[in-house]
């Protein structure tokens, strides 16, 4: 299962249309409203958790993009303290996306943050705790 938190920011000419709604009856995904504002006439945003296979939610994203939607990730992402790894790879065994690879023949890892999902499995996995959860942007709108 593939879960992200999404900002959605919605024009003026959009606000009115099942969007969302379309994400669970056409792409399959499960959401949950953390926070809204979507007033007639107006911009609308809305904060939501989106679950699902990764590629429904690729798809239902861009569906949205589409619909003149913008679509930001929200909450929380990993980063890799470089002072701390020591490349043990251990991190690399657990990472159901492939974000955290080994490159060879230099047998050093390798992080690719557009493949995080934040599962933070390599946050526990890491022995040096090189791996951590930092906040992102705000995750509410004003």
């Amino acid at each position: 299962m593939y879960s992200k938190i999404l900002k959605l920011r919605f024009p003026v000419t959009e606000v009115q249309k099942p969007l969302v709604c379309k994400l669970a009856l056409e792409y399959g995904l499960m959401f949950n409203i953390l926070n809204a504002g979507i007033l007639p006439r107006k911009e609308g945003f809305m904060v939501l958790e989106v679950s699902g296979s990764k590629k429904s939610y690729k798809e239902g994203v861009n569906y949205l993009k589409r619909q003149g939607v913008d679509v930001q990730n929200a909450s929380q992402e990993i980063k890799r303290n470089e002072k701390k790894c020591t490349h043990c790879g251990s991190c690399t065994a657990v990472c159901p996306t492939g974000a955290l690879s080994v490159k060879r023949p230099e047998m050093v890892v390798e992080f690719d943050q557009q493949k995080c999902s934040v599962c933070k499995l390599c946050v526990t996995a890491c022995p040096p705790r090189a791996m951590e959860v930092r906040p992102t942007k705000q995750l509410f709108f004003k």
